[in-house]
């Protein structure tokens, strides 16, 4: 497999990936204030930035503890779910519901695996709220990151399901997290059908947990 499938957006730069993670689980300037989805943001704040700062939680030694508590922070604020679905496309109708249920579990496990380490290396840089569209259940909620003397536009895109907002995409310097890993997919199952993309991703989070890498 090409050590690429299956990762992160090639030419977006690692540490705007991290802060982009970041801001999904809701850390952002307190001078930011909106009403709607950017004030759902702000709940997870405080939670994430006591787990990157705690020292009982800092260390390889560590990393499985603080790992678990991050994902469970990022439960709350993503929608892991509509994120698989949209990455599938047609594919996410035509398999079983607990196909279904296992593609979500995999996918959010080779997320989990391409992201974390990134965020775990946050050290406080400053990220501006400069927009929020609202459009029935639908909102995207517009970023400026400073980086290097530029100013990087980061766009959520969020869902309104049962009362909350959740993030289902990020789009980076007009790249979709979802569309990059949906043309990756889509790739692979003309070649290799549904079952091939699971025995690849399945493939891909069995290394990472022993840090192995891709040939």
């Amino acid at each position: 497999m090409n050590r690429k499938l299956l990762g992160p957006v090639g030419r977006v730069e690692c540490i705007v990936m991290r802060l982009a993670l970041l801001l999904s689980f809701g850390i952002f300037s307190a001078s930011s204030v909106f009403a709607g989805p950017t004030e759902e943001l702000r709940p997870t704040m405080d939670a994430v930035v006591a787990v990157l700062v705690d020292p009982d939680l800092r260390g390889e030694e560590r990393r499985s503890q603080r790992r678990t508590v991050l994902m469970e922070l990022a439960a709350s604020r993503f929608d892991f779910e509509e994120m698989s679905k949209r990455v599938l496309g047609k594919v996410w109708r035509q398999i079983s519901d607990e196909e279904k249920d296992h593609f979500v579990g995999i996918f959010t496990q080779l997320l989990e695996n391409a992201y974390l380490g990134k965020i775990e290396n946050y050290s406080g840089e400053e990220i501006r709220f400069v927009d929020e569209r609202v459009k029935e259940n639908r909102a995207v909620v517009s970023t400026l990151f400073e980086h290097q003397g530029q100013d990087i536009p980061i766009h959520y895109v969020m869902l309104l399901k049962e009362g909350r907002w959740l993030v289902y995409d990020i789009n980076i310097e007009g790249v979709s997290f979802v569309n990059n890993y949906r043309q990756q997919f889509t790739s692979i199952l003309r070649r290799e059908k549904f079952a091939g993309l699971v025995s690849q991703i399945e493939k891909k989070n069995r290394l990472n947990a022993v840090g192995g890498e891709v040939q």
